[in-house]
């Protein structure tokens, strides 16, 4: 879910002054930028120390990954709308046939004590027990008189000494148990508490479903916390998330190596090479022009467009958080990119009776799309393995099923406007080029992902990206309302990154530019703008 632009605390997007601000460090004076940078005072953000690597023990191992999951945690609640469900297991699963069994096994131990003679009790109180515990969980610090009536009503003492005596009255508690439940549930279940006060069901399959109504109340109030939270995380998560990951940086010193090389790599790409000697420059001195920190950032963000996989090659450590949305719309812009230059090969090789028919252009974008569904998804079945890469998916065999059933549409097509269909030379040639776009070569394929990528690098260059949304390149208008949403998606996360981040960015930018050698800074004129969330 993108981030909503209402949804980012003030301090979320890198603005034009704070970028002009950080630029005009490093281009306007070099001895006075040198200084500032190598100044031990600088700033508390700081990158990597330099001393060897220090050895953590376990306690310190398992609060860093305490911090780590409340900054994940925090960063999903304040800005992804984070919302807590109950999941249902695959059907086929092992895990769903292992603890369906167990469910079963449990409750007809207690139907069976509950109907010996005399009754067994002892399921049935820890029943009971557990019960009254997630009822008085349910309720707020001041409700002592209900806190007070539960503990009296469920009195596990009391109930079995009446179990004892043979005089434990079931029904009745359970019946008390469900009005307990109809007064401090959401009104989203008072359609449940109706049906269990309804029900003629026996003692047991009564009790079964008062659990499972129960669990839904605990995911109801849990919702409920995470929305309370969600105002004030908004309002300071960008500090709350600066200071926990400095807390992690101060346990482990080596905790932005990897983002130091992301940064490193996008640096070396913008860095031309130094003029040898004897053919000076303009200036005359030979020395390499420095890129400002946003375009240096920018280019290290659009790598992420053509990560790979990203279980094998990992992200920077700032961008942990954010893993699985940066998967995602890696993903959603390479079927985009097959749905686009599918079409450009229809278009290019049928031609004219297709030019101007939009219908049958959306037809075609609609089929695509829904055959290509299965491209990043986990192979499903029986498993006794929990679903996980590599896909269950071949995009060659599936470009052929795409390809004839675009030819079975195009004689249809043709057919109605009374033309022609398509000979089958011609099938066959448009089979051959619709399937070739897996070569990685192809002009076609080529093509579309350098307009892509120039469309995400103007995006990102852009201070006000708003209008820079809608102008995307020609030969990519068919998928335009997708790459200005994954635009949008993207623009969000680099931005929120960077208000949190931008302090470690600074001081690895610092070392990397000026650790060894003063280059020449570029002028102010020419620092690259910095791009801002759109309006």
């Amino acid at each position: 879910m993108p981030l909503n632009d209402d949804e980012q605390p003030t301090s979320t997007s890198r603005s034009e002054d704070h970028g002009s601000d950080a630029e005009s460090s490093l281009a306007s004076d070099p001895d006075c930028s040198r200084s500032s940078f190598n100044s031990d005072g600088s700033s508390k953000h700081c990158t990597p120390s330099s001393s060897p690597p220090k050895t953590l023990s376990l306690d310190e191992v398992m609060e860093t990954a305490r911090d780590l999951y409340d900054l994940k945690l925090a960063r999903d609640i304040a800005s992804y709308g984070l919302h807590v469900k109950i999941t249902q297991e695959p059907p086929n699963s092992l895990w769903k046939t292992v603890k369906d069994n167990v469910h079963k096994a449990y409750w007809d131990i207690l139907e069976a004590e509950l109907n010996d003679d005399p009754p067994e009790y002892r399921h049935a109180i820890k029943l009971l027990e557990e019960i009254r515990e997630m009822l008085l969980s349910f309720l707020n610090p001041g409700a002592n008189r209900m806190r007070t009536q539960i503990m009296e009503v469920l009195d596990l003492d009391l109930i079995r000494q009446q179990a004892e005596n043979n005089a434990v009255d079931i029904q009745g508690l359970a019946s008390y148990i469900i009005a307990t439940m109809g007064k401090i549930c959401a009104p989203i279940r008072d359609e449940e508490i109706r049906k269990l006060q309804e029900s003629t069901d026996n003692i047991v399959p009564l009790l079964k479903e008062i659990f499972r109504v129960l669990n839904l109340m605990n995911v109801d109030i849990i919702n409920s916390t995470i929305q309370s939270l969600k105002p004030t995380l908004q309002q300071y998560g960008v500090e709350y998330e600066r200071e926990t990951f400095q807390k992690i940086l101060d346990k482990t010193p080596t905790a932005l190596k990897r983002t130091t090389s992301w940064i490193q790599s996008a640096l070396e790409e913008l860095l031309p090479p130094t003029v040898p000697p004897g053919k000076p420059d303009e200036a005359g001195k030979g020395l390499r022009a420095l890129p400002g920190p946003i375009q240096i950032f920018n280019t290290a963000c659009l790598r992420f467009l053509t990560w790979g996989d990203f279980s094998k090659t990992l992200v920077p450590e700032t961008w942990v958080m954010d893993e699985a949305r940066l998967e995602d719309i890696q993903q959603q812009l390479k079927a985009c990119q097959i749905v686009n230059e599918v079409l450009l090969i229809v278009n290019s090789t049928v031609g004219g009776p297709l030019q101007g028919i939009s219908s049958l252009s959306d037809r075609l974008k609609r089929m695509i799309t829904v055959l290509l569904q299965g491209m990043h998804r986990p192979p499903v079945g029986p498993t006794f393995l929990p679903a996980s890469k590599p896909m269950d998916f071949n995009l060659e065999e599936t470009l052929e099923g795409v390809s004839a059933q675009i030819c079975s549409e195009l004689n249809k097509s043709l057919t109605e406007r009374n033309y022609p269909p398509l000979t089958p030379e011609l099938q066959a040639t448009l089979r051959g080029q619709i399937c070739s776009i897996t070569q990685k070569d192809n002009p076609i394929r080529t093509l579309v992902e350098d307009r892509v990528q120039q469309y995400f690098t103007a995006l990102l260059s852009e201070p006000k990206s708003q209008t820079k949304l809608e102008q995307v390149p020609a030969g990519l208008t068919a998928i335009k309302p997708e790459l200005v949403l994954i635009g949008k998606t993207f623009i969000s996360l680099i931005n929120y990154n960077w208000a949190v981040y931008g302090p470690f960015y600074m001081d690895i930018f610092k070392k990397l530019l000026f650790g060894s050698s003063l280059p020449r800074p570029v002028h102010q004129e020419q620092a690259p703008n910095c791009h801002v969330s759109p309006e």
